[in-house]
């Protein structure tokens, strides 16, 4: 399988994880491909015999594309359906912002979809794009990633509260925090699976709910840090895009149709935080 398997925004977290584990495979991002350039995406794939894609490219900056809707659409919508139309076998990633969080039970992938934010509008447009363009596609939705690369809201967290004596985060939006490399070894496990890829779409999230007020306080606890967490409502801490208040999603179909054990978001935030310290 080696280097049949091209990485689209392999700088990113989950990139640069799916990178770790998959050697051989073909690492993009901008500048060596231009997603939204059809006959360049074309050119690539033929050049270098590509079979698989694993879609991570995305416009993710989601205050930011409340202004920035003509490249939050091509990077998110345009460009995954160029890579779904070279024939390729597929894996795209998409979020848990394709739903308003007016919910109260996990989301399951058959449930309707109503994006609050340009984000997620043009994720959910990038995945109909897919599945329209491609028949050997798997769609993964995920949430609240993080990792030891990029910015996120741990490295954050640990900045701040290594700043700081207190710190306010918003306590009513209720979530799944996913560590990235937990993430990545889930794709690995799938992407030799023939049967995988039949225009479904898939969750995955690592185990447990929490907000971000209580994510917060782990980072600190793990980090050693002494800073105090305040929870403060959203309503407190306006931002440009609205975010749905319940985004948990249901990984049911992920783990009965391919065997895959999911850790508790407390472990991966464990692993994350040794590798963090052990870097510094």
């Amino acid at each position: 399988m080696g280097s049949k398997i091209l990485i689209t925004g392999a700088k990113g977290q989950l990139g640069t994880e799916l990178a770790h584990l998959l050697p051989d495979a073909v690492l993009t991002d901008m500048p060596e491909l231009d997603i939204t350039n059809k006959e360049a995406v074309n050119r690539f794939v033929k050049e270098h015999k590509i079979e698989t894609v694993i879609n991570c490219a995305a416009y993710t900056n989601v205050d930011k594309a409340e202004e920035d809707e003509e490249k939050a659409r091509a990077v998110n919508v345009t460009g995954p359906a160029h890579l779904a139309g070279t024939g390729c076998r597929m894996i795209h990633i998409s979020t848990d912002y394709v739903f308003d969080g007016t919910g109260f039970q996990p989301y399951t992938p058959a449930d309707k979809t109503h994006p609050l934010s340009v984000y997620g509008k043009t994720k959910r447009l990038g995945e109909e794009a897919v599945l329209m363009q491609s028949t050997r596609a798997l769609i993964i939705r995920t949430a609240w990633l993080y990792s030891s690369h990029g910015n996120n809201f741990v490295k954050t967290m640990r900045r701040l509260g290594a700043e700081r004596e207190t710190l306010n985060v918003v306590c009513d939006q209720i979530g799944s925090p996913t560590y990235a490399a937990d993430l990545a070894a889930a794709i690995v496990q799938i992407l030799p699976r023939p049967d995988a890829y039949q225009n479904k779409i898939y969750h995955y999230t690592d185990e447990g709910v929490c907000s971000w007020y209580d994510f917060a306080r782990e980072i600190m606890e793990m980090s050693h840090l002494k800073c105090c967490v305040q929870p403060i409502l959203s309503a407190d801490y306006p931002t440009k895009a609205k975010r749905p208040f319940y985004s948990v999603l249901s990984k049911e179909h992920i783990k009965k149709d391919f065997g895959i054990q999911i850790p508790h978001w407390t472990n991966g935030l464990k692993r994350c935080i040794k590798l963090l310290e052990e870097n510094k």
